[in-house]
C-alpha cells in the first residue's frame, strides 16, 4: 500500500498540535513561576506587522481542520475565534485534534485529485488534494506552529527542540 494523503496529514499534523499544546502549557507555567501574567503572552507579536500568539494558535488549527473537511469532502467545524487564556487555547488544539482524529483513512479517498479552491478577497488560490496539502497546508501550519514557538521563545520561555517535536501534550 502506498503513503495515503491521511497519512500524510492526520498523524504529522496531530503530533504538531499536541507539541503546541504543550509548549503552551509549559509556557503558563512559566510564567506564573516568574510572577507574569500568562495571558500578557497572548498578544506578544515577533514583530509588529506579525500576528499575536492566538492569532497563530487559530490559524494553525483552521488550517488544520479546513484541510481534512477539504480533503474529504466534508464542512468543517466552525470555531469563534475568541480564545482569551492558555486554557482555551489548548482546548481549541485539543477539539481540532479530536476532529482530525474522527476520519479514517477511508474518508481520504480520491483526495489527492480532489480540486480545492482558496478564495480571499484579494487572491484565489486553486490547487489538485496533494499539491494543497504539500504546498499550502503543511507549509501554513507549520508556520504558525513555529512562529507562535518563537514567540514564546522571545518571552523567556525555556522551550527546545525536544518540546517542539514531543507530541501529544493535549
Amino acid at each position: 500500500m502506498s503513503f495515503s494523503m491521511y497519512e500524510a496529514l492526520v498523524p504529522p499534523v496531530t503530533h504538531m498540535l499536541g507539541s503546541y499544546s504543550g509548549f503552551l502549557a509549559k509556557a503558563e507555567a512559566y510564567a506564573k513561576e516568574k510572577g507574569i501574567d500568562p495571558n500578557s503572552y497572548l498578544t506578544a507579536r515577533l514583530y509588529d506587522d506579525m500576528l499575536p500568539l492566538t492569532k497563530q494558535v487559530q490559524i494553525a488549527t483552521d488550517t488544520a481542520k479546513g484541510a481534512v473537511a477539504r480533503l474529504t469532502g466534508t464542512e468543517a467545524p466552525k470555531y469563534e475565534d475568541n480564545e482569551a487564556s492558555f486554557d482555551e487555547l489548548r482546548a481549541r488544539l485539543k477539539k481540532t485534534i479530536a476532529y482530525m482524529r474522527s476520519f479514517d483513512e477511508k474518508a481520504f479517498a480520491g483526495a489527492e485529485d480532489r480540486k480545492i479552491q482558496l478564495k480571499f478577497p484579494s487572491a484565489e488560490f486553486n490547487f489538485v488534494g496533494k499539491d494543497y496539502l504539500n504546498n499550502w497546508v503543511l507549509p501554513n501550519v507549520y508556520f504558525h506552529i513555529t512562529t507562535g514557538y518563537g514567540i514564546l521563545r522571545m518571552k523567556g520561555v525555556p522551550l527546545g527542540k525536544p518540546d517542539f517535536l514531543s507530541g501529544e501534550k493535549v
